[in-house]
């Protein structure tokens, strides 16, 4: 049995056979109207990867920014989204730094292999995917000082925006569609930047399906440091298997007793279990983890 199906049956209340135990990592989950905010754990298993480096070919950035902000300025988020996204105050610290675990395992992997660019997406809706796509790139970009483009490609219910509170009226669908094909993000930071999604005129699935797509992600990849990619769930729409094509790797979603255990392998296997680079088990009650108890003490004697 692999870490990721001991994790999942765990978190279900499933009796495994003890094993070493599993890297857990700890975050916000995702949170949906009427929902309790509630701390996740996140499980993350490395995939298989070949030994050799991604080869890429470097291009001629095509990326303008369409705002400056000053070096060091935090970046704005949207009042409903605090307490959501690591660089608000109302955030549980071990969350952060959970978070920052996270990020060191995919900075590792870039290392190691070359990656660049990242799908993150889930089998079902509301499992936190796009919270843990938005925390990760804040973390990659505030705590690692890396240079980062987050990119909204879910057409049918884009958000990132939201949680920025900016305008979701150029984005992605608009490049994908342009002449130049230039990518016209909102530098949110001195090290962030966000596309929207875009207004989508036509078939979201047409706009996904060309080789325009594969080249933008490859061209914004030899401007940024990390590039990364919000997508449908893969257990609902064909979106995120385009955008799987286009990208690097794909790290996965899992909502701990909500997504089907059969969905989760049978989205996997969709995707292409040598695709993905990682997995992530969200949503555990707050008593599964004795870490939390760890960092309320650590942090409230220094207050």
């Amino acid at each position: 049995m692999s870490r990721i199906d001991e994790a999942w049956r765990r978190a279900n209340g499933e009796q495994v056979a003890e094993e070493p135990p599993v890297q857990s990592l700890a975050a916000p989950a995702a949170r949906g109207a009427g929902d309790e905010v509630i701390l996740a754990r996140y499980v993350v298993e490395q995939a298989a990867a070949p030994s050799r480096p991604i080869r890429r070919e470097r291009s001629h950035p095509v990326v303008s920014s369409s705002r400056e902000r000053h070096a060091g300025a935090p970046p704005p988020v949207a009042h409903s989204a605090r307490g959501k996204l690591v660089v608000t105050p109302e955030i549980e610290p071990g969350s952060i730094e959970q978070y920052r675990r996270l990020a060191a395992t995919l900075d590792a992997l870039q290392s190691q292999g070359g990656l660049r660019s990242l799908m993150v997406s889930s089998a079902l809706p509301r499992e936190g995917k796009t919270l843990t796509v938005t925390n990760l790139a804040l973390t990659l970009s505030e705590s690692y000082r890396r240079k980062v483009l987050l990119i909204d490609a879910d057409f049918h219910r884009p958000s990132v925006h939201e949680l920025f509170g900016i305008a979701n009226a150029v984005g992605l669908a608009d490049a994908l569609h342009s002449p130049d094909g230039r990518l016209r993000p909102v530098q949110v930071s001195a090290t962030l930047s966000v596309l929207p999604a875009g207004r989508i005129t036509d078939s979201p699935t047409a706009a996904l399906s060309s080789d325009r797509l594969r080249t933008l992600v490859a061209d914004a990849a030899s401007s940024f440091d990390w590039v990364l990619l919000d997508t449908p769930p893969v257990g609902m729409l064909t979106d995120a298997h385009l955008v799987a094509r286009a990208t690097d790797g794909v790290l996965f979603v899992i909502a701990a007793g909500m997504t089907p255990y059969t969905l989760v392998q049978r989205s996997l296997s969709e995707i292409g279990r040598d695709r993905i680079v990682g997995t992530v088990l969200n949503r555990i009650e707050e008593h599964a983890l004795p870490v939390r108890d760890y960092y309320h003490t650590n942090y409230s004697s220094r207050s």
